[in-house]
């Protein structure tokens, strides 16, 4: 039989489930470039201000290891999108790759491959149909972005180059997700690991671009991140650089296949620990088994958060040397809500923390499905265990997740902060209230989810969708000149802008209140539908 046969179908399969993720999260990319795009044409009307801003960015180590450097600093088109280029590419890559996790070892994990394959398909079928799904999904994002950029303005070749960057990250880890999708057996154990490979080349990346010397230069060259800067969109176009995320792809490619042939189906190369006969008393509860479950993913994403919060306090201390022009300013004010620079910056900055946050809460509330489907959540409520102790487990760890998460990053950037400011005494509780104040929008989004899953299972993926609009409407909404119902749909649009804005409890009281309905509502249909 040819290894391939089936592909087509399986494909034709995937794109039917993801036929609204995918969509929406193009969508968001898209979006994300053309708001940066236009933001900054209009905050650097003044030539002069574009380059003192761009040297600025170049001489902050803190914002070159985080966002990367800034090539021509004459280039509009660059420092327009420079914030997004290393850290896009990052973000483009964990979608690829969990795309193609997705629909390789998740499709084994839950057994519908293993129900595939007693038909007619061939051995590197789901594999060929997942890399399939996942390139053209990115190429697709790449192509859209490019265009949208010229629609902002920027220039065309410089635009394409930007796009096409986009895609050549997403094809290199889509190989990586190729790959650890035959490593483990379990599809949050694959991405779990292509989350640590990104993690890696991020950092390898940091440590290349923030080498003052230049003597470590050459360690950016070690990463597909840093092979996507050297592309350099809008300062000089090196077209030639996209060669080496297509070798790495093929790469990957040809060893995931020859893994595929070392392993049976739905077992992986690294099989996992065998754990004792009896459980231990710390795993004798559903509280107790789900901080198990999630403890691996908090512990990773507590780690980022920290380091976030850092680097973000870092850099606040010189923001007002990056927005020099009275535009800047006003934009940056806009943007953050309050009077001061360096404030509204760490507001914004800040409100972008809660959306990751909000990211966590989702992923940890569709646990709750991912259990159900996989037949674990059945053989616990046939024990003593209710379904309101089962849910309860996880909405905890979702909700009481989130708030460590949010609650670290501003410890992390009120303490960076205070000591780059020199008053730590007053920035730490700030920047710790400037947190808390995220967590209602955050708790809303995750009730969401909860509420998705106790009323339509099958539906709950659409809390990603959900997520989706309401970044966007949030994040763009005032510079895209939406109108204010539709700007005020978004939760984060309610958040109180702190340090330094003004504080009403008002909101922060109904956002608390629909959560908590929401997350009611979810249990009582939870408790009224079969499982499964």
């Amino acid at each position: 039989m040819n290894d391939f046969v089936g592909t087509g179908t399986l494909v034709r399969l995937a794109l039917r489930r993801d036929r609204l993720l995918i969509p929406i999260w193009i969508v968001v990319f898209v979006m994300s470039a053309a708001g940066s795009a236009k933001a900054s044409i209009a905050l650097y009307s003044d030539h002069n201000a574009l380059v003192e801003a761009a040297r600025t960015s170049n001489a902050s180590p803190a914002l070159v290891s985080l966002y990367g450097r800034i090539f021509d600093e004459s280039s509009l088109g660059e420092v327009s999108l420079f914030k997004l280029t290393a850290f896009g590419a990052l973000l483009v890559g964990l979608l690829a790759g969990m795309l193609v996790v997705r629909h390789t070892r998740t499709e084994e994990e839950s057994g519908r491959l293993e129900l595939l394959s007693a038909g007619v398909l061939g051995r590197y079928a789901a594999l060929t149909a997942g890399l399939i799904v996942s390139g053209a999904t990115v190429v697709l994002l790449g192509l859209v972005t490019a265009l949208s950029l010229i629609g902002s303005g920027l220039d065309a070749k410089g635009s394409f180059a930007f796009g096409l960057m986009w895609a050549a990250a997403g094809l290199s880890f889509a190989g990586v997700g190729a790959v650890t999708a035959q490593v483990t057996e379990s599809a949050r154990a694959a991405n779990g690991l292509t989350a640590v490979v990104l993690g890696v080349c991020y950092v390898l990346r940091a440590i290349g671009d923030s080498s003052s010397d230049g003597s470590t230069r050459w360690v950016s060259w070690l990463s597909p991140i840093g092979w996507s800067q050297q592309v350099r969109a809008y300062a000089g176009d090196r077209w030639a650089v996209l060669l080496a995320p297509l070798v790495f792809l093929v790469v990957l490619v040809a060893a995931a296949t020859a893994l595929i042939r070392r392993r049976d189906l739905g077992a992986g190369l690294v099989r996992p620990r065998p754990g004792p006969p009896r459980a231990g008393a710390s795993l004798r509860s559903p509280l107790a088994l789900a901080w198990r479950l999630h403890r691996g993913s908090f512990v990773a994403w507590g780690f980022a958060f920290l380091l976030l919060g850092l680097l973000v306090g870092n850099i606040a201390s010189n923001v007002d040397g990056f927005v020099t022009s009275d535009s800047a300013k006003e934009m940056v004010q806009k943007l953050g809500g309050v009077q001061g620079i360096t404030d509204a910056f760490l507001a914004t900055e800040m409100g972008v923390m809660g959306l990751l946050a909000s990211a966590f809460g989702i992923q940890a509330a569709l646990r709750l499905r991912s259990e159900e489907t996989a037949l674990r959540a059945e053989p616990l409520l046939a024990t003593g265990v209710t379904r309101a102790q089962w849910l309860a487990s996880h909405v905890l760890m979702a909700l009481l997740g989130t708030g460590a998460l949010i609650l670290v990053a501003g410890l992390g950037s009120g303490v960076s902060s205070g000591a780059s400011l020199g008053n730590m005494g007053r920035q730490v509780p700030r920047m710790l209230a400037a947190a808390a104040v995220q967590l209602p929008a955050i708790w809303l989004v995750t009730a969401l989810v909860v509420l998705l899953f106790g009323l339509a299972p099958k539906l709950v993926a659409g809390g990603w969708g959900l997520y989706g609009v309401f970044l966007l409407i949030g994040q763009f909404g005032e510079i895209f000149n939406l109108p204010q119902w539709m700007i005020n749909l978004s939760p984060y649009g309610h958040t109180p802008r702190l340090p330094g804005g003004d504080f009403s409890v008002t909101p922060v009281l109904w956002l608390t209140g629909i959560a908590a309905a929401l997350t009611i509502a979810g249990f009582a249909t939870f408790r009224r539908r079969d499982i499964g």
